[in-house]
Formats: C-alpha cells, sequence, structure tokens
C-alpha cells in the first residue's frame, strides 16, 4: 500500500534539502558519535555481573508481563530504586522505561491547567513532546537567559497558579549548561519548582558520577531531576528524582508509566549492576575528564576554538552552517577512519549545523589530536 501523497511530500522535501535521516549500522569506526561516555554500554564486566547477580538472588529472566500496577512490579524494581534514589541523595526515586517516557510521562501530568511552565528553547524534544500534552501554559525563554527567564517570572508570579522552570544540566546539541546556581537562586526567588533533565551529566560530572547538580551541591534545591541511563550507564531506563510524594503521583498519575509494559528484571539488574559499577569505576570517570580537558587544549593549540560552542561537557560541537557542507566534512572524517556525525537542520535552526563530538574515556590522545587537525585541514 502506498504511502499517503503529503507524506510522500514531506520526505521528498527532507530529500531535497539534503536533510533525510536513515538508519545505519555500526560502522566500526573511532568513535566520536556515541553517548557511551565511559564505556559501560560496551562493558563485559558489567554484561557478566548482570547476569551473575540474577543467579545469585535466583531471579527469572524472562521479561515483564504488564504493568507495574498489576504484574510487571518485580521485587528487584525497589531495590534498584532505593540504591538510586540513595546515591543521589533523594527521597524517592521512580524508573521509567526510557528518558522520553519519562519526560513525556511527568510534563504531561505534574503541571495542572492553572500552571505556567517556563523553558529553555533549546530543551530536548521529549520534554517539549511532554510540554505539549500538558494542560498547563508554556513559553519558552531564549537558550540559557536567565535575564529573560526572570523577566518571565515576574510576570507570571501569581498566588494562583504554581510555575515550573525547566532546563537541562547539559544540552545535548551544544554540551554547553546553564549557570545552575543561579537558576537555583531565581527558583527560590519566585517560588518556582526547579526541574532538570541530566541526561548528559550522568556518568560524566559529580565525584561518583552523580551529575552536574550533585557536583554544584544544589541537587538538594531542585524540584525533580531526570536521570537518563542510555548515555553515562550504557543501558535502557531513566528515573524521575524527587519526593515521596512526587513519586507517588507519577504512580498515579503519568500514563507513559500507567499504561506500559514494566522493564524485564534482566533490564533493572543491568541499571542497578552499572549503578554499582559507576561507584567503583573511578578510573573511567577520570579518564573521560582528562580527555575533555585535553580535547578543549587541542582546539585552542590548532586555533580552531572559535567554531566550537563553549563546553567542558562530553559534547563538543563545531558550527559549520549548511546541511551540504557539514555532511561532506562528516563524510571525510568517516573516509578516514573516524565517527563523527553530522547534525543537520532541522534538527538544529538552519544556519546552526555543526559536527557533533562526543568524548570517551576509551579514546586516546592521538585519536584526539588527529581528528582535531583533520578537522583544521578540512575546514581552512
Amino acid at each position: 500500500m502506498k504511502l499517503p501523497k503529503a507524506l510522500q511530500e514531506k520526505l521528498r522535501q527532507r530529500e531535497a534539502n539534503n536533510a533525510l535521516r536513515k538508519l545505519s549500522a555500526p560502522n566500526g569506526l573511532v568513535d566520536f558519535a556515541s553517548n557511551d561516555y565511559i564505556g559501560f554500554a560496551q562493558s563485559k564486566i558489567i554484561f557478566d555481573a548482570t547476569h551473575q547477580y540474577l543467579l545469585d538472588q535466583n531471579i527469572k529472566t524472562n521479561g515483564a508481563t504488564g504493568s507495574r500496577l498489576l504484574s510487571g512490579n518485580h521485587g528487584l524494581y525497589q531495590t534498584t530504586e532505593d540504591y538510586i534514589a540513595s546515591l543521589h541523595q533523594s527521597e524517592s526515586a521512580l524508573l521509567f522505561n526510557s528518558g522520553y517516557d519519562a519526560n513525556v510521562g511527568f510534563f504531561s501530568s505534574v503541571p495542572q491547567r492553572s500552571d505556567v511552565i517556563l523553558y529553555d528553547e533549546l530543551c530536548h524534544a521529549s520534554i517539549r513532546d511532554g510540554i505539549q500534552m500538558s494542560h498547563a501554559k508554556s513559553y519558552k525563554f531564549p537558550h540559557n537567559d536567565l535575564e529573560q527567564l526572570e523577566v518571565l517570572l515576574q510576570k507570571f508570579q501569581s498566588p494562583e497558579n504554581e510555575m515550573y522552570i525547566v532546563t537541562e544540566s547539559v544540552f545535548s546539541m551544544d554540551g554547553d549548561s546553564p549557570n545552575l546556581e543561579e537558576l537555583v537562586n531565581l527558583s527560590e526567588k519566585y517560588n518556582g519548582h526547579l526541574v532538570i533533565d541530566e541526561a548528559h551529566a550522568l556518568g560524566v560530572f559529580g565525584e561518583k558520577g552523580e551529575g552536574l547538580l550533585h557536583d554544584l551541591a544544589v541537587h538538594d534545591k531542585v524540584f525533580a531531576r531526570i536521570m537518563t541511563f542510555g548515555k553515562g550507564l550504557g543501558c535502557h531506563g531513566a528515573a524521575i528524582l524527587g519526593s515521596q510524594e512526587l513519586k507517588s503521583y507519577l504512580v498515579n498519575f503519568a500514563r507513559s508509566f500507567i499504561y506500559t509494559t514494566g522493564l524485564s528484571p534482566h533490564s533493572v539488574a543491568t541499571i542497578l549492576i552499572a549503578y554499582q559499577h559507576l561507584v567503583q569505576e573511578q578510573k573511567a570517570l577520570q579518564s573521560l575528564r582528562n580527555n575533555i580537558v585535553f580535547f578543549n587544549q587541542e582546539k585552542l593549540r590548532l586555533g580552531i576554538k572559535p567554531m566550537f560552542v563553549y563546553s567542558k561537557s562530553a559534547i563538543q560541537c563545531a558550527i559549520i552552517p549548511g546541511n551540504e557542507r557539514v555532511k561532506s566534512i562528516a563524510n571525510q572524517f568517516q573516509q578516514k577512519g573516524f565517527d563523527v556525525k553530522p547534525i543537520l537542520s532541522p534538527t538544529v535552526p538552519e544556519g546552526q549545523e555543526r559536527l557533533r563530538f562526543c568524548l570517551h574515556s576509551y579514546n586516546s590522545e592521538e585519536e584526539i589530536s588527529n581528528v582535531l587537525e583533520l578537522l583544521s585541514t578540512f575546514v581552512f
């Protein structure tokens, strides 16, 4: 059966703009593309430890049979949620099947019709989709512009509504961060509820990889934290951290939690073992941090720092306007053996197309120097 004409036209338009997305298989190139920041997704230690844990606990590994409110709430959930809450120094943790499910579940259910959501214009699509499903009014503020955020806070402050301030601790397409200490001050000044997605900070910042909020010691001043495991922890799932009351509310009203099959025991055990390994594996965290410093030093040495968005995270982005140009340069990298991905419009605004370099604990300094020297050659 043919695709409807309107959908065919949308695909043709995307192809004409040189922005058609396609699935690609693993390519064996030097990895500067994945979000596996500390190598947990490829860790045999975590794989074997998960299997052994399930054997030791005599836990069957077959899949869950339904929603956690029906038959899918096996005992391993409570053990894992308690461990996560303790590590992050939170009252509670509630597991979701993915970061997307967590954000959609939170924003579609927590802010009420009379409330106001103020969100950074570059927030992830999962946050924006959840906000669209909410009955609350929502307004975006310019990226990391806390002065404009305060203007909106002043405008909408009212005893008749609640205000939710939404941002990310590390932005996925820029690698930059807001001034989180000032953001906390603003939320307290205007009695706002601060909600922060830490997807790209988990496993990167913090003494034990707990995230940037924990690293800055402001984690206890945030209403809700969304921790996604598909990046630094290298496994499926996510958790919302907050009060026990918030957890109870989400169990009762977050539709992406209620109306979905729970994660299998094997998936939940992998999350638990990955978290335990995070606490123990200080070498990988330090290697990643050293590589971030070295990458920034090499940008300066080669005179290409102005091309990059300012970032001290594992995500480093060089702005190269134009879909065709940035795709061409990415292809040149791949021909030289480096997996560097182009980020095209409309994923980012037109004129802000970029090469996205994801750094890892397992990248060598030689690989970093080589990839940046190639960038300098390809661009200039």
